[in-house]
């Protein structure tokens, strides 16, 4: 769905520098309802969700504090053709909400693109799964399991941005309400603080919120990869590839005609060497990766580990000679569509199994190539108590999951769908955010209460379990996957084909994974879990790939966009 043209992105963002940035005292304290700290896309998304409410506008003063410079999400204007390799999925669930709140209005569909179909497979026993939107009914143009769209796509309400939190306090005399002190020396005194602030969230330790976590071996390579179109007989570049490695999962999700975009989670040696080897190298070593079986893998990955130890990083054409040797070795030749040497889909009628596999890479788009460590963290509570009370947390600030299923942004936006719903639903009933406004529609006075626990509970209840559900199956299913070990293998391999063979437990999955439920959710319940840890996670996976290269920027732009109408529609 179409992103705002450049002459929507600079009127935006002057409006934004009129209204957002506004000069703050160093005392007395300037008083919000709720103050927002992290300006990413769960950030944005829920100054955008509170912004898009008439009853929060005219009843909560709500600021968001970010410290980078805003303007460059407002002002992103990418030259055609090319992709950001921070892109996520999303699902529609997902899109909804956008819709909802109005963030969606900005967002590019041009530069985003439906994930139709998912093809998931084995990489030791080639047992394979496939998912397609037809068994949701939704396979006409357009539709799909979810969308891939680049983070810059996404981002509405006070924005304070070029400003860093210093510190955090409730010191005595201030009530109940904590103090954050800015870099330029503001001081914001907030009814409702809310940590959107990422992993490292100055939020949580202000209200000593404890977690629990661990580091995964594994280290993410990013890019985006150009490759040929799919040719008239393969239909458009609408299918998700994952094949999960024992060095762990590769994906291939579509961005375009021409693009899409990779997601390779492997060992961080080997991850350095691949990045150090170049584009060329890195680009032959992704097409094998999809097609030779895992004993030439490894004998492969052994190459470039070795070439880049001894200082001397492998050569394009040494690479490319030791994949169409193995290649040889396994009899595949330059008709099948498991060579990686030749581009067969050049030569008319595509190879038969054609279909399974991703195409040809062949150039990476320059400065997109990066690599990131991969973690796990949940929080012990989302909600802050005693001294941290009037805290709550969203997103990166409360979870950390692995980009397996590419749902990290999804949670997020469930996370802020549901506060702001307990923020509005609290406005209805009265209660304590802290200032009485009267209502001269209907003479009364209402005694508001964002921030207090009581309306914030059902926040917490609700997203804890589903957050920590889905974690636990992306986690339960890395370490799956991660050896190759043969009783393992064996058993997972057999549930994968079961499971692809059952067309009603693989609608109830993608269901799961697109943020669709089912209308009689109980007979599922069981089937449903017992398959989960297995296939959940894949088609989750693929998901993420209906959308990798444009949706996060999208969001985010379209968030904040939608945040500066609201405060437009505030001052009418």
């Amino acid at each position: 769905m179409p992103l705002p043209s450049s002459t929507v992105y600079r009127r935006a963002a002057g409006h934004f520098r009129r209204s957002f940035r506004r000069s703050i005292s160093t005392s007395p304290p300037e008083e919000y309802d709720v103050v927002i700290v992290g300006g990413g896309p769960a950030g944005l998304a829920l100054a955008s969700a509170l912004g898009s409410s008439q009853l929060v506008r005219e009843s909560l003063r709500v600021a968001l504090v970010e410290a980078s410079d805003l303007s460059k999400v407002l002002d992103w204007t990418p030259a055609a053709g090319t992709f950001s390799n921070r892109a996520s999925s999303l699902t529609n669930k997902s899109q909804t909400f956008l819709k909802d709140i109005g963030a969606w209005n900005y967002v590019d569909e041009e530069r985003t693109c439906p994930i139709q179909d998912m093809q998931v497979w084995d990489g030791v026993s080639d047992a394979r799964i496939d998912f397609s939107a037809s068994l949701l009914g939704l396979g006409s143009p357009g539709q799909g399991m979810a969308r891939m769209t680049e983070n810059l796509n996404l981002q509405r309400v006070q924005i304070l941005d070029k400003l860093k939190v210093q510190t955090i306090e409730r010191p005595e005399g201030s009530g109940d309400w904590p103090l954050v002190h800015l870099d330029n020396g503001g001081i914001l005194r907030s009814r409702l603080l809310v940590g959107a602030d990422g992993f490292n969230s100055p939020v949580r330790s202000f209200a000593k919120i404890s977690s629990y976590g661990w580091a995964y071996d594994t280290q993410a390579i990013v890019a985006t990869m150009f490759h040929s179109p799919r040719g008239a007989f393969m239909g458009p570049n609408t299918t998700a590839f994952q094949r999960f490695l024992p060095t762990g999962p590769i994906a291939f999700l579509p961005l375009s005609p021409i693009a899409s975009s990779l997601v390779w989670s492997t060992k961080p040696p080997l991850a350095t060497a691949l990045i150090a080897s170049g584009p060329v190298v890195l680009g032959s070593m992704i097409n094998a990766a999809f097609r030779l079986p895992d004993v030439s893998m490894r004998y492969l990955n052994g190459i470039v580990l070795d070439a880049h130890a001894s200082g001397n990083p492998v050569t394009a054409s040494q690479i490319q000679a030791e994949i169409a040797w193995r290649e040889r070795s396994h009899g595949i030749d330059e008709t099948s569509a498991y060579t990686s040497i030749i581009d067969v889909g050049k030569q008319g009628i595509p190879p038969a199994d054609a279909e399974l596999l991703p195409p040809l890479v062949t150039s990476l788009q320059p400065g997109t190539v990066a690599s990131f460590p991969l973690r796990f963290n949940h929080t012990d509570s989302y909600l802050g108590e005693g001294q941290g009370s009037r805290t709550v947390l969203v997103g990166d600030a409360a979870h950390t999951v692995h980009p397996l299923a590419g749902q990290g942004l999804n949670l997020g936006l469930a996370d802020v769908e549901c506060l702001s719903r307990c923020i509005q639903n609290a406005l209805l009933q009265g209660g304590d955010v802290g200032w009485w406004i009267t209502l001269t529609t209907v003479k009364i006075q209402l005694r508001r209460f964002a921030g207090s626990r009581t309306a914030l509970v059902p926040y917490g209840q609700e997203r804890y379990f589903e957050n920590h559900k889905i974690m636990s199956v992306m986690d339960k299913l890395h370490k799956l996957y991660s050896t190759s070990f043969e009783p393992v293998v064996w058993a997972r391999s057999v549930g994968l084909e079961v499971v692809n063979e059952l067309d009603s437990v693989k609608a109830a999955l993608m269901m799961q994974a697109s943020g669709k439920r089912l209308e009689d959710a109980s007979p599922w319940d069981i089937g449903a879990n017992v398959v989960e840890s297995l296939a959940a996670a894949t088609d989750t996976a693929r998901v993420v790939g209906t959308g990798v290269s444009g949706m996060l920027g999208a969001v985010l732009q379209g968030a904040l966009k939608a945040v500066g109408n609201a405060s437009s529609q505030s001052k009418h």
